[in-house]
């Protein structure tokens, strides 16, 4: 397996860039599956169901935002001391990177689970309500299982930084398979099973439900098959790990925490941290401004947060791919290979986003209707959601590999301040100005998102175009420097 590494700082540069990104695309949309399996699914329960999942999923990412910033610092070390040539540090890197991160997970683990109720009640949900009690059962099923979840978000982020990312892509694609045979009996159980009826086996779907009475979990369900699948990745990502087979090699002395490592760890992984709990937490108060528009709002806001997880694929992928080449040609003093790296990403990111838009804008209401039935104000909502802010799908697309070569460079703290940017000065004020002053309702929120998308990379490419960024090589310090950020 640890031939599955690219090389990254010589020769050709486009192909290798490409050949690390595409499984990274792929990963990007099985993890994709995982959410749009449980909205399917869970559309089946009705409009309260899907809300339900709109008020937990912003409150379950900024959690593992928070934790899971960390595991860029792993990427970033790796990639930098494999493309510096030290290579006996990558193993010590990996294993620091593992013992911090668990350990912050589990934090996190214990406090989202206390303060679900607390954070549903705080994002918009009404106490009492159904969809309330659904979303906090919901919430509190994912937290339990969040260091399960962790374990194959770290593997990722180690085998991406030295330059496997097809190894992840086999990962997640058993992990997705198990998420997608679980859920429609965990949410249905057997009693009304779409899955066995589609399939024709009515007569073995009365026969099971007769046997067993088992009705399905319902909301839980989604969580509880999420859990499992991830679970099951983690462990097999990390017996590959400690048995070498992927290049990376861990031994039980890597975990133990090195504390000037760690400061290094917290110096890189903190403003990543904060850039994507930043993001993660813009979501949540974005959802609790909708709320005040109703439920079919918050419904179309989830509706759309997923489908915009589909259309940014090429952009993530790019992003990350760019974040690994820049970190490798960095190590090895080549900074203007990461940037051709950059430009390259950014034109073929744009080229393919600026198609996506046009799709997005010509059918909007058939793609909503997809993931919501017998609704038609939440598919009329989402369908404006995407009409609107379609066209500026490339713009965010840009940002994000730009975001993805400042992260590589190490300049980790660049990238958090252009994601507080976008969300706190570009996003959230005028989402509150067009909804609530100037009356525009749920349109106006969809109005603030496309404007900040378009202000965004407007204001990071041209930073960007400093060249500044590349100055951030983590790799090429002396043992206890941190780098620092422009």
């Amino acid at each position: 397996m640890s031939t599955r590494d690219v090389n990254l700082t010589d020769g050709d540069l486009l192909k290798p860039l490409l050949v690390l990104s595409l499984p990274i695309v792929l990963s990007q949309l099985l993890q994709v599956g995982y959410n749009l399996a449980d909205t399917f699914w869970v559309g089946r329960l009705g409009q309260e169901a899907v809300s339900a999942l709109s008020y937990s999923w912003p409150l379950v990412f900024l959690m593992i935002s928070v934790a899971g910033g960390f595991t860029v610092a792993g990427t970033v070390l790796v990639a930098q001391n494999k493309g510096a040539g030290n290579d006996d540090q990558v193993n010590y890197v990996a294993g620091q990177t593992i013992a911090f991160v668990t350990i912050v997970a589990l934090a996190f683990s214990i406090l989202g689970y206390v303060l679900s109720p607390w954070l549903v009640d705080l994002v918009g949900a009404t106490p009492g309500s159904v969809e309330y009690q659904l979303a906090v059962e919901y919430t509190r099923t994912i937290f339990i299982g969040v260091l399960f979840m962790f374990g194959f978000f770290i593997f990722q982020a180690l085998l991406q930084g030295w330059g496997d990312t097809r190894t992840p892509l086999y990962l997640m694609a058993l992990g997705v398979a198990l998420n997608v045979l679980l859920d429609p009996f965990l949410i249905l159980g057997f009693e009304g099973n779409v899955l066995l009826s589609w399939l024709g086996l009515d007569g073995l779907q009365s026969s099971l439900y007769a046997l067993t009475g088992f009705a399905g979990f319902g909301v839980q369900g989604a969580a509880l098959a999420t859990v499992f699948s991830r679970g099951v990745g983690a462990l097999l990502g990390f017996f590959w790990l400690f048995s070498g087979r992927v290049g990376i090699h861990l031994s039980a002395s890597d975990l133990v925490l090195d504390w000037s490592m760690v400061k290094r760890i917290v110096s890189l992984g903190a403003p990543a941290s904060v850039e994507q709990s930043t993001r993660a937490l813009g979501i949540t108060v974005l959802t609790a401004l909708v709320a005040f528009a109703g439920d079919d709002a918050v419904a179309a806001l989830g509706i759309g947060n997923r489908i915009n997880s589909l259309v940014f694929l090429p952009a993530l992928g790019l992003a990350r791919g760019t974040e690994t080449m820049v970190g490798q040609n960095l190590g090895t003093q080549q900074s203007g290979r990461a940037r051709r790296a950059v430009l390259y990403s950014s034109g073929i990111v744009a080229g393919v986003l600026a198609v996506v838009g046009v799709v997005a804008y010509a059918f909007a209401d058939p793609i909503t209707s997809v993931f919501i039935a017998d609704a038609p104000d939440v598919v009329a909502l989402g369908a404006d959601y995407l009409r609107i802010i379609g066209p500026t799908f490339l713009f965010i697309g840009v940002f994000q590999v730009v975001q993805g070569a400042f992260r590589g460079s190490g300049s980790t703290r660049l990238a958090m301040a252009f994601a507080i940017l976008s969300l706190w000065v570009f996003r959230l004020p005028p989402a509150y100005v067009f909804q609530e002053v100037l009356g525009m309702g749920a349109s106006g929120v969809w109005l603030a998102i496309a404007l900040s998308n378009v202000l965004s990379m407007v204001a990071a490419v041209a930073w960007f175009a400093r060249g500044t960024w590349t100055s951030n090589v983590v790799a090429a310090e002396p043992a206890g420097k941190v780098s620092g950020d422009d």
